[in-house]
């Protein structure tokens, strides 16, 4: 496969990508991030699913992805962590620096000329700030619908149908998730509006969206990066304007994809993920296996 020319962009914002969880499509990223060469690399929370984070659960391809974007930081490119709730251990760390990678709650940034707020928005979750308990159970509740979604996609597959997507019929039908989508739009727009920010960046609810939004006091746009785990999306921002990327539309990127499988089933017949971390770890230190 001839090595394509990536694209150049100045931002690029991705969020709720949960690696370490069956939803999470790290596959699907990585060809992503392999077609584009940002200037800046946003992480706009839950990159890292800590709630439920499982040693005996974080294949190659999700290590593959943390690869990347460390190479990527070799390269020059700036990579900004803003934590989210399914990583929120890493706060106690905000402010953390190491070259050009750096751990914030939010990011403040000027983008010719006008101002961007850039964080993941969990802040405005009611059922986050005073519930966190029934907050995780619905993790767990989504991730489970999930796992039943990719079995469902599988079976679709064997008959030649198309994907579908539960949470997303179900986020889209039930009134009160379209008017919790709404309301967390409009609460982040007036906050934005009230301080002068002409952009408001987003992620956490899984729902892209780029969308000018106005009210008695003035006008902003908002913008989400949806998700790796059924949108597949993120948000792009070079010659001063905002686009959103959807991988379903990225030819290229899925030829990449498609390459890849095609080289990891001549190399490797099983993936070993129950051992995979700790293998890398000896790797890493130059450690080799006891013997049995």
């Amino acid at each position: 496969m001839k090595k394509q020319k990536k694209r150049k962009l100045d931002y690029v914002v991705i969020s709720d990508v949960h690696l370490g969880t069956y939803g999470c499509r790290a596959k699907e990223l990585l060809s992503y991030l392999k077609t584009i060469q940002p200037n800046v690399l946003i992480l706009n929370g839950d990159i890292i699913d800590i709630w439920q984070f499982n040693k005996r659960y974080f294949p190659k391809s999700h290590m593959s992805v943390i690869k990347h974007i460390t190479g990527l930081l070799s390269k020059g490119t700036e990579v900004y962590y803003i934590t989210g709730n399914h990583d929120e251990m890493l706060r106690k760390f905000k402010g953390f620096q190491l070259g050009n990678f750096k751990i914030l709650n939010k990011l403040i940034i000027n983008l010719d000329g006008k101002k961007a707020w850039i964080f993941h928005g969990d802040v405005f979750d009611v059922t986050m700030q005073h519930s966190k308990w029934l907050a995780k159970l619905g993790g767990k509740g989504y991730d489970l619908l999930i796992l039943i979604n990719t079995f469902i996609n599988w079976i679709s597959s064997l008959f030649g149908k198309g994907k579908l997507s539960l949470s997303k019929k179900i986020k889209n039908s039930v009134k009160s998730a379209v008017k919790f989508i709404n309301n967390f739009e409009l609460i982040a727009s007036d906050i934005a509006i009230e301080n002068n920010y002409d952009y408001v960046i987003c992620g956490h609810i899984h729902q892209p969206e780029i969308r000018e939004i106005e009210n008695n006091k003035g006008k902003t746009v908002y913008l989400n990066s949806g998700d790796w785990i059924e949108n597949l999306t993120s948000l792009e921002y070079s010659n001063k304007k905002w686009r959103l990327y959807e991988y379903s539309k990225d030819k290229l990127a899925q030829k990449n994809e498609e390459h890849q499988k095609k080289q990891k089933s001549n190399s490797l017949k099983k993936e070993d993920t129950t051992n995979f971390i700790f293998d890398e770890l000896l790797k890493e230190f130059d450690i080799q296996k006891p013997l049995k």
